[in-house]
């Protein structure tokens, strides 16, 4: 990453922070304060009470003024995130700029805009996600519904780019592909790294590359998250495998860590109470799962395998089916849990 714009930017949102209120009155101007907090619709001022913006706090880190929370979506962020989706900025430098403004503070006198983000880092992810769609109608949504994957309308870890860039290796031609970005992101929200999957360019399947699925930025203990934790989530290696589980399991925090490496080295969130690890059905994932499990209960955590018939899980959905899912999967949840399964295919 690149030292200068990463610090500029945590410098920034720490002085939004400062001033949260003043920020929200400004770009939430649709909301209201309600004690710490300031409450709106969406991220993109919609009035309403879904949304809200911690007003006070530490100065930075889970619970930290400034960060925010959508608990319709599950979306949460920071100040320089609300600016950049009220004012439609996709651009880092254009909403570090914005910032600046509303600040009261010097512009750089150097061209921000000719200054390239360092290939693969956090900064280029983030950059590349916002600058993508949602998936709602797009060929990212029909290459899920080709997968048998429903229930997507709520899920902003997900996005579709038409024309993503992709290198077979580094003397390669450049080509541009349809593609589903998932957001990598740390415990606090923050975007790290991006998973990009290629599509045909009728979206009926991933494209016809070397390598279709790629990852970039810092994704070590991180994960593609669906959904906010309290006290119970589900973890396992795949984004299909885990939206998978989520059209059974949809109210259900989840996240897909990418690999089986990384799925050992999940950082796990505080105040988790029951972890479910979807396991794949090859060694990586057993010693993944297993080397999960032993972290999770060393840290008073109850466990529970979740054990596909396939593959995993996208197998399973695909290849059986909803309704003849439902059974089984409820068979290894806690008796705490069963309420959170649907009760047919068709909710």
């Amino acid at each position: 990453m690149d030292h200068d714009r990463s610090s500029s930017a945590g410098e920034l949102a720490r002085a939004l922070a400062r001033n949260a209120e003043a920020v929200c009155r400004r770009y939430l101007s649709n909301g209201r304060r309600q004690g710490a907090y300031w409450l709106v619709g969406d991220a993109e001022n919609t009035p309403g009470r879904s949304l809200f913006v911690r007003l006070t706090g530490p100065e930075g880190g889970k619970g930290g003024a400034g960060k925010w929370t959508d608990a319709a979506t599950g979306e949460h962020g920071d100040l320089l995130d609300i600016i950049a989706r009220v004012e439609r900025l996709e651009r880092l430098p254009d909403i570090l700029a914005e910032a600046r403004r509303f600040l009261s503070l010097p512009q750089p006198t150097h061209d921000t805009r000719r200054i390239p983000l360092a290939t693969g880092s956090p900064d280029a992810a983030c950059r590349l996600f916002h600058a993508a769609a949602p998936i709602t109608g797009t060929l990212a949504e029909r290459y899920l519904a080709s997968r048998g994957i429903s229930h997507l309308s709520e899920i902003s870890a997900l996005r579709f780019h038409p024309r993503c860039f992709y290198r077979e290796h580094a003397d390669a031609p450049r080509e541009s592909w349809p593609a589903m970005l998932a957001a990598v992101t740390d415990l606090n929200g923050t975007i790290t790294g991006v998973h990009r999957t290629w599509l045909a360019r009728d979206g009926s399947a991933k494209a016809p590359l070397a390598t279709p699925r790629r990852a970039m930025g810092q994704l070590f203990g991180h994960g593609v998250r669906f959904g906010i934790v309290t006290d119970v989530m589900a973890a396992g290696e795949g984004i299909e495998t885990m939206l998978s589980l989520r059209c059974l399991l949809p109210t259900m925090p989840m996240v897909a860590a990418l690999s089986a490496a990384h799925l050992a080295a999940l950082v796990l969130p505080p105040g988790l109470r029951r972890l479910y690890i979807a396991q794949d059905k090859d060694d990586a994932g057993a010693t993944a799962a297993s080397a999960l499990a032993a972290r999770a209960i060393g840290s008073g955590i109850d466990v529970f395998p979740l054990m596909s018939r396939y593959g995993d899980f996208n197998d399973d959905l695909r290849l059986i089916g909803r309704s003849d899912l439902i059974a089984p999967l409820g068979a290894q949840l806690s008796p705490a849990d069963i309420a959170l399964l649907i009760a047919s295919p068709e909710v």
